[in-house]
């Protein structure tokens, strides 16, 4: 498999997240690290993925600072993959994935695993962009300030970034 070409030093914000968590795998790390997960074999029983891949998935996210390798907590010899404060301010964007694909990815009615509110029993809201006066906003209500040379040339290889 070719290797892919790094995004770290792109101007754009999405390419360089994608760069550390777009890859499948990665994301579904996180998800489980939040739903609990620490130990290596907790996530290779929960994902079902090739002990290689999440290495090197595991590998990434540690290198990115988003897991932290520590002793495990019950004192045995393990080790455990716990979320870095860089790790935790991914939650957004798995609630933002995870209502995403409720709303748009099962039929009416269809079961789903939920997320709720521990203290409520309740369902999240719908996670929305808003502005800073609190007004929502969809894409159009927005706009990139892309970066430009001193000629006025657009940096990012990205017509969207």
């Amino acid at each position: 498999m070719a290797k892919r070409k790094s995004m770290k030093a792109d101007p754009c914000p999405v390419a360089r997240a994608l760069d550390v968590i777009g890859e499948r795998w990665c994301l579904l790390v996180v998800r489980d690290a939040f739903d609990g997960a620490r130990r290596f074999g907790d996530f290779q029983r929960r994902l079902g993925v090739a002990r290689n891949i999440l290495a090197d998935r595991l590998r990434v996210l540690v290198e990115a600072g988003v897991l932290a390798v520590q002793p495990a907590a019950d004192g045995t010899a393990y080790q455990e993959y716990v979320l870095t404060a860089r790790g935790e301010s991914l939650f957004p964007v798995i609630v933002a994935l995870r209502q995403w694909g409720e709303q748009q990815l099962f039929a009416r009615g269809e079961a789903h695993s939920q997320l709720v509110d521990r203290h409520s029993g309740q369902a999240l809201a719908p996670m929305l962009p808003r502005a800073a006066d609190g007004r929502l906003l969809d894409a159009g209500g927005t706009v990139v300030n892309k970066l430009a040379d001193s000629a006025g040339q657009v940096l990012s290889p990205c017509s969207s970034c």
